[in-house]
């Protein structure tokens, strides 16, 4: 009883480390985010793909209120998995770094800057009594000095940058799946396939245009976010098209695959 009332004591603060140099607080944000719906990013040669389930809890719900794939920039994109309320929060102050640092300078921000600058935000958060961390995990990804790049923020404000990654449920089997899969050179179009294969692969093989979101960035054209009748041809062309009996299932699974019964709870996550 000792010891668990020692780990309790832990739980109440963020600035509290625990006797083995843990933040529980930071590691409850991580299970949040393991709660949300599955995103993926893949770096191609010549551009990045994000894509995202976006599956509706209900069919009474309108797809397009679902927010999981944002434009931080004409040449930035970001997607989320875990707490739609504080996605948005990091998006917005996304935005606005963007912004100025294009008054400032004159010039678009860089990728990697601007990931530093949001888990520079995140990271105070973890340190600062009377807040608790971000629940949410975000993927950046855009063009810097004509490259491709791919970031990846941690609730602990930590960046990473990948070629290919998954956030969200079922996050290790998605990423065992693009690590066999992922090849160095592929075109956007061919990430593109490999980003929508890789979330199929936690909706049983099948996916519907409305209960997915693509977005890419490429030099030439920016950011843009593909049409449900682009998807569509998309998953035609690769086999994972849901039949219209498999969409109604989806509807009914949830939004949140992890949430179990607590579907109060799951509603803010995403």
């Amino acid at each position: 009883m000792q010891g668990q009332s020692q780990q309790q004591a832990y739980d109440r603060g963020i600035t509290i480390f625990s006797p083995d140099g843990r933040l529980y607080q930071v590691e409850y944000a991580r299970e949040a985010v393991k709660r949300g719906t599955a995103s993926v990013g893949v770096r191609a040669e010549d551009g990045v793909v994000l894509a995202a389930d976006k599956r509706a809890r209900s069919r009474l719900m309108e797809p397009a209120s679902i927010e999981k794939l944002h434009k931080a920039d004409d040449h930035v994109g970001v997607a989320s998995a875990g707490h739609v309320a504080d996605a948005r929060q990091l998006i917005d102050f996304a935005r606005r770094q963007a912004q100025v640092n294009r008054l400032r300078y004159g010039e678009a921000v860089g990728i990697e800057t601007l990931t530093k600058n949001i888990t520079d935000h995140i990271q105070q958060y973890t340190q600062v009594g009377g807040a608790r961390p971000f629940g949410v995990a975000l993927i950046v990804g855009g063009i810097e000095n004509g490259e491709p790049r791919l970031f990846e923020t941690d609730p602990s404000g930590t960046p990473y940058e990948w070629q290919a990654l998954s956030i969200g449920s079922d996050r290790s089997d998605l990423r065992d799946y693009l690590e066999a899969e992922y090849e160095e050179g592929i075109s956007t179009d061919e990430a593109l396939g490999l980003a929508l294969d890789t979330l199929a692969q936690s909706n049983d093989g099948e996916l519907s245009p409305e209960g997915v979101g693509v977005a890419t960035i490429t030099a030439e054209e920016g950011y843009t976010e593909r049409s449900n009748d682009e998807i569509e041809s998309i998953l035609d062309d690769h086999d994972l098209l849901a039949t219209e009996g498999d969409e109604g299932d989806d509807a009914d699974t949830g939004e949140d695959a992890d949430a179990g019964d607590d579907t109060d709870e799951s509603d803010d996550e995403s």
